[in-house]
């Protein structure tokens, strides 16, 4: 089976609704979360929102990344038709954005892709990942 075109993989990553975001916690055991997210540029962003509820915005993933930066991110698709399944992974390292060009950037492609933003912008931090491996499967093509 050929290697997957690096191309149709952030294609099918930027076309998913969630992706799950793996971090490490102090003990070295994987912490996983399902995250909204948008692709700037080659960077992908998640946002600390208060949109979806949160018992707080102090959140053991932003910890976990200052801690170790990094990261891995998996979005897919199921169908029962199996011919249509696919899934990408993304390992790479976090960044915690406070304000800054880049933060305004994701906050802006995060508003144009999710409508429940449109109306309550995030306006905490932002967690902008730089893949380092981008990997994945697709049944077909």
């Amino acid at each position: 089976m050929p290697a997957p075109d690096p191309a149709e993989l952030r294609a099918r990553f930027a076309s998913a609704r969630v992706a799950r975001l793996a971090t490490l916690r102090p003990d070295g055991s994987p912490r996983l979360v399902p995250v909204t997210f948008a692709l700037v540029d080659e960077l992908i962003c998640i946002a600390v929102d208060e949109v979806k509820p949160k018992r707080t915005t102090r959140l053991a993933r932003l910890a976990d990344v200052r801690r170790d930066p990094r990261v891995g991110l998996l979005a897919d698709h199921y169908a029962d038709d199996w011919a249509q399944l696919w899934w990408v992974r993304v390992d790479g390292t976090c960044a915690v954005h406070d304000d800054g060009p880049v933060r305004a950037a994701a906050l802006g492609a995060l508003v144009a892709k999710y409508e429940p933003y449109a109306g309550r912008p995030p306006d905490g931090v932002v967690m902008v990942i730089t893949p380092g491996r981008w990997s994945g499967w697709a049944a077909t093509g």
